[in-house]
């Protein structure tokens, strides 16, 4: 599935992340190696730019951090970003420069290229968001399945009536949102869901795998293509 590689859903000169995500083909393989890279970075970083706050916690000399946010182990912010108020940064978190993290946010084993928004009431576990993607407030990503099953990638092919399955052998998978995805306030995006570059969600989505790139997401049934608006 060409629209689920790493190489059409981002650019990775916007990441610090670019030698860890150079590795794989897909974006969710990524996902067990977030920690290791992490603490092989974090010990890399010039002491000039970061501040090493705790063992294993890298932030940005230019970083915001609220004093009520609340940032747990394995975690690198970098420049400019900002981490509002009471924000939840659990654990295993590369936060892009200029990238905002907001209030009551909650992030688990992520990357955030830069210039992300997750500014309000998101929460955003085992996923990667693209360069300038942005979500609404309050809306999240929904990791495990509710049967707990493994997580398989699905795309659908509606002209074609058919699919294309790729089993992924894990149990957490959240959203890979390629570079300048907009999610609209109060979607919901089930484990496994792939939204390819430039495109929108309409508020209120509950969205499941792969959403072409270049689109605007209404419904299930209705995926329009951005160049005929």
């Amino acid at each position: 599935m060409e629209d689920c590689k790493i190489k059409n859903l981002y650019n990775l000169e916007q990441t610090i992340a670019k030698e860890l995500l150079e590795k794989y083909e897909y974006p969710w393989e990524v996902l067990p190696h977030i920690e290791e890279y992490i603490l092989k970075l974090g010990n890399s970083l010039d002491e000039k730019e970061y501040i090493k706050v705790k063992e294993t916690v890298w932030i940005h000399k230019t970083a915001k951090v609220y004093e009520s946010a609340y940032i747990g182990d394995n975690c690198i912010i970098c420049k400019n970003a900002e981490i509002r108020h009471c924000a939840f940064i659990r654990k295993n978190a590369i936060i892009g420069e200029n990238t905002v993290v907001g209030n009551s946010t909650e992030l688990k084993n992520v990357i955030l290229f830069n210039n992300v928004q997750v500014p309000h009431y998101n929460y955003v576990g085992d996923s990667i968001l693209g360069y300038k993607s942005h979500m609404g407030a309050g809306s999240i990503t929904s990791n495990v399945k509710s049967d707990k099953k493994l997580i398989v990638i699905k795309k659908e092919d509606k002209e074609k009536d058919e699919n294309e399955y790729i089993e992924t052998g894990m149990k957490k998978i959240g959203a890979m949102l390629g570079d300048n995805v907009e999610v609209g306030c109060g979607s919901v995006l089930n484990p496994g869901t792939i939204i390819g570059k430039n495109t929108n969600i309409y508020p209120l989505s509950s969205v499941r795998g792969v959403i072409k790139a270049n689109s605007i997401y209404k419904n299930k049934n209705e995926i329009i293509d951005k160049i005929n608006q």
